[in-house]
């Protein structure tokens, strides 16, 4: 049995302490992630060899997908480790390899430099990444799930993605500080480096912060000398790893097609600036970040179950329509108005993504039964996101990728139909 390090009546100024810790690492963990995306305008030509515009971003994406390939085996590797190990332990871990692969590409030689071995480096680090956040993800959902009382849980739980959605926000704000500051040669040659820097530096700095976590009591009540394997344990749990990927495959997808792709795609289809794209993209995430908490409370009032099965129906009714006329807006504040109609419809499934999955299964496998079929649906379907975009647009089939989204968002919604309430049946208090 875990030795008992936190009472099971966590004093606020504790609890608040706890989120605050989980919650940084997040944030530090999500910038370094998508830092990539947002710099992969400029930084293509560096890795790849020279051609038209639509033909490196398809290379970056590619790679960027490639990445989401290890998010599996990260949920699979770091959740036994929470699992057995702690939640503390896997967080601390997960972000000193995501300090690693930032590292690794802030110095990575060019591909005149090196040739194809700049690509592979490129390929090796973000490798390394998706390993980190796909153990940071179920990690972190449980222990923000585990940390919060009760009462409060959706709206406490709802700061993992507060964070995720602000380390998207700071990537794109370091880019749009280095647009002003840096001319788009200086960006393309060398300006590209500096955030990936940023980003391995402030993981240090998490690194040390989260060795000062105390683990959750929920953990503290866990036999950790079971002998039968985690993965055994998980497959006796088939309604719920479905009912995880199911929801996992089309709010990913949809999260991916309305956040990271929607810069690249206002670039080339709406024939947007590049820096007029990324000014409106982070305005929507600013609006976008401060909905979570309010559709999180929303959730402690009315159940986790309502949330969902708005987003998978109007995800599935509006998806087409609004991507459509996003395509074709020409005026910054219609398209930051349609973007935000977006959002505000994904924030239904985001703001308690992590909590209603921590509250499908018992400690003993939380932080693997959310880690593990989550890293599979984003691996498959938010990972290849923009790859699978820019392919339908290259074959001029750019429509179809919109049908597919839509189509998705209707499996999330069989999901979330068949899917008791989660707040009412949680598993997190029946340890």
């Amino acid at each position: 049995m875990a030795s008992s390090a936190l009472p099971a009546s966590v004093p606020p100024v504790s609890r608040a302490r706890q989120i605050f810790g989980g919650s940084a690492g997040n944030l530090v963990e999500w910038y370094d992630w998508y830092a990539y995306s947002a710099f992969a305008l400029y930084f293509g030509p560096s890795f790849f060899p020279k051609g038209d515009a639509l033909a490196q971003a398809l290379n970056t994406a590619a790679v960027f997908a490639v990445g989401f390939l290890m998010r599996p085996i990260g949920g699979w590797i770091l959740g036994v480790y929470a699992d057995s190990k702690g939640r503390k332990a896997a967080l601390t871990l997960s972000v000193a390899m995501m300090c690693a692969g930032s590292l690794l590409i802030a110095v990575s030689p060019t591909y005149d430099q090196v040739g194809l071995f700049a690509p592979l480096l490129l390929l090796f680090a973000r490798l390394v990444q998706g390993l980190s956040v796909g153990g940071e993800y179920g990690t972190s959902a449980t222990f923000m799930a585990e940390v919060a009382d009760e009462r409060r849980r959706g709206f406490l739980a709802s700061f993992q993605y507060v964070t995720l959605i602000g380390g998207q926000l700071l990537a794109l704000a370091l880019l749009v500080a280095l647009q002003a500051t840096l001319s788009e040669a200086d960006l393309v040659a060398w300006g590209w480096r500096i955030p990936f820097v940023v980003g391995a530096a402030c993981a240090v700095l998490v690194f040390f912060l989260r060795r000062g976590l105390v683990e959750t009591d929920a953990f503290n009540t866990v036999d950790t000398d079971v002998t039968q394997s985690r993965v055994r344990q998980l497959l006796a749990h088939p309604g719920a790893l479905a009912t995880v990927l199911a929801l996992t495959a089309g709010g990913s997808l949809a999260f991916y097609t309305f956040t990271t792709y929607m810069q690249k795609y206002l670039v080339l289809s709406a024939g947007w600036s590049k820096p007029q794209a990324t000014s409106v993209s982070a305005l929507a995430l600013v609006g976008y970040m401060l909905l979570q908490p309010v559709f999180g409370a929303l959730s402690d009032r009315i159940g986790r179950r309502p949330l969902l099965i708005a987003f998978g129906a109007l995800g599935t009714l509006l998806t087409i329509p609004a991507m459509t006329a996003i395509g074709r807006v020409s005026d910054p504040l219609a398209g930051f108005i349609l973007i935000m109609a977006a959002l505000t419809v994904l924030s239904c499934y985001t703001a308690i993504s992590g909590v209603v999955k921590a509250e499908m299964f018992p400690a003993s496998i939380r932080a693997l039964g959310v880690g593990l079929p989550y890293g599979i649906g984003v691996a498959v379907f938010g990972g290849s996101a923009e790859y699978v975009a820019l392919a339908f647009k290259s074959a001029g089939l750019e429509a179809g990728f919109f049908w597919y989204v839509a189509g998705m968002c209707g499996i999330a919604l069989v999901a979330a139909i068949r899917l008791p309430d989660t707040k009412a049946n949680s598993r997190i208090e029946t340890r």
